[in-house]
């Protein structure tokens, strides 16, 4: 299954630091969400999450999506970044907040 998601259903990147890997990030083309975002806590705060999410919305948008969604739980440090990056808040579910995100235009 991850191997379709990975090769047919969407793309991934990873984030090196003297070649250890710092963090990665997964889009979904079936959906057109981020999947996963992920860095390393001891590498945060140097811009690796911005830029993953960048090339994985970018790729998305490529593929001709006008608007990406992603999920996360509230009040973390995960939802904090998003809002940060200018995503919108569309609606809360328990302890889930979902975002979007649509073409700058």
């Amino acid at each position: 299954m991850y191997e379709d998601y990975l090769e047919l259903l969407g793309r991934g990147w990873v984030a090196e630091v003297d070649g250890i890997v710092a963090g990665f990030c997964y889009a979904s083309n079936a959906d057109a969400s981020i999947w996963a975002l992920f860095i390393e806590p001891s590498r945060e705060g140097r811009g690796l999450g911005k830029q993953l999410l960048n090339m994985a919305v970018d790729w998305l948008f490529e593929r001709g999506h006008d608007v990406v969604r992603l999920s996360t739980g509230s009040g973390t440090r995960a939802e904090r970044f998003y809002a940060s990056q200018g995503w919108t808040r569309e609606r809360t579910e328990g302890n889930d907040v979902f975002y979007l995100r649509g073409k700058r235009r």
